[in-house]
């Protein structure tokens, strides 16, 4: 395998023995971090008992290490691509500060108004009250579009999520990605690039929450049971292992996406002996329907192999703190003080848990009326969705 070359001095790690995701920890020097990334084909640096880079399919690709920023080999880093679902972890990195995850909110039909399609749903019910954390485990497990659209109304609409989105890329230096859609579905225009999401990656693992929901691999939703919980798994395979994919010892998420046009894409994340590793794969063209899943395994292993003595490519941006701040500020995960939403009892509660119970009391009061309405929802349901000839179906 034939490998670009280009002799630099090495990037020295740092100081930390740990991931130090602190805004600022690691400063680099954007002239020098870009300069080799925009290079095309593979970017890898020889050196003695360094071994080279697997030779893989995928049309982009990128390693680095999580605590230094080093960008360890990459291909085409900036080649803008469809994204798929792994543009939902920009959508995670924007929206999921913004509320408690103890809040609760009841599913509308105008919540699940205008999904694409073929898109990947996580199976949400309307008029049913869904905790913000289930949510979010609807969209990290399940990729949910129905779930995106639900916590997009939350922020003020689905045209204001894309422009939040695209603020908050521009902020994290994502100069390859124009959204246009909040869930990644195959829109017109959509592009990001493996180096773009790296960066939305890192900075959703140094929020607790997105890490969090990231490694959940199984879960209940809603989590606290009831009636209507059924059991969802992470459509990661290399997290869960499944579809003839072994799980890959020490990974810790992050995204998924598959979609017509964008072809398989993944950001991954995985932890041995206190060093962290990034690696986003898209599209490849091996013809294999695991092969997202395998070319990241190898570029794992090598990057694990290398990192102790590899040349930096490029180094990547520090972390810019959210709202100018200087500091990262993520809402608290789970409220245990809440109390389960199928539970009845009356009890001191948040003026959402009243409103949940309230619906559920007007649900089992009007069981008759509910079936009917239910009945009807779903029959102009399937009318909207009707298929749209000109964007591509997604299954992660």
């Amino acid at each position: 395998m034939s490998l670009l070359a280009v002799p630099v001095p090495a990037a020295a790690d740092g100081p930390h023995g740990i991931d130090d995701l602190r805004a600022a920890a690691h400063v680099a020097d954007p002239v020098r971090a870009e300069s080799r990334l925009d290079g095309r084909g593979v970017q890898f640096l020889p050196r003695p008992d360094v071994p080279e880079p697997p030779d893989v399919s995928a049309l982009s690709w990128m390693v680095t290490d999580m605590a230094t920023g080093k960008v360890l080999a990459a291909k085409d880093a900036h080649r803008p691509l469809p994204p798929a679902s792994t543009l939902k972890a920009l959508f995670a990195v924007t929206v999921l500060p913004k509320f408690s995850q103890g809040e609760v909110h009841t599913v509308s039909l105008r919540d699940l108004d205008g999904i694409e399609a073929g898109s990947s749903l996580a199976g949400l019910k309307e008029d049913l009250p869904y905790r913000v954390a289930d949510l979010w485990d609807a969209v990290f497990l399940r990729s949910g579009s129905d779930a995106v659209h639900t916590l997009a109304g939350m922020n003020g609409g689905w045209n204001k999520t894309i422009d939040d989105m695209q603020e908050t890329a521009d902020r994290l230096g994502a100069r390859d990605t124009t959204v246009a859609s909040a869930d990644g579905f195959d829109t017109p225009g959509q592009f990001s690039s493996a180096y773009d999401l790296t960066l939305f990656g890192r900075a959703g693992l140094a929020d607790p929450d997105f890490a969090h929901f990231a490694a959940t691999k199984r879960t209940e939703l809603p989590e606290e049971g009831g009636p209507d919980a059924f059991d969802i798994v992470n459509t990661n395979r290399l997290l869960v292992g499944s579809h003839g994919v072994k799980p890959y010892d020490g990974l810790i998420g992050v995204k998924n996406g598959y979609t017509t046009h964008a072809g398989n894409t993944l950001i991954a994340a995985a932890r041995r002996d206190g060093r962290t590793l990034l690696v986003t794969v898209m599209n490849p063209q091996s013809g294999s329907r695991n092969a997202v899943y395998e070319e990241t395994r190898d570029l794992l292993d090598w990057g694990f192999e290398a990192a102790p003595r590899a040349a930096a490519v490029g180094v990547l941006p520090a972390l810019q703190p959210r709202g100018g701040t200087g500091v990262s500020q993520p809402v608290a995960h789970h409220s245990r003080s809440v109390v389960p939403l199928h539970k009845t009892a009356v009890v001191s509660q948040t003026d959402a848990d009243t409103e949940a119970r309230y619906w559920w009391f007007v649900s089992a009061a009007g069981a008759v009326g509910v079936i009917a309405l239910a009945a009807l929802g779903t029959a102009l349901w399937w009318r909207r969705r009707k298929p749209s000839e000109s964007r591509g179906a997604e299954f992660d």
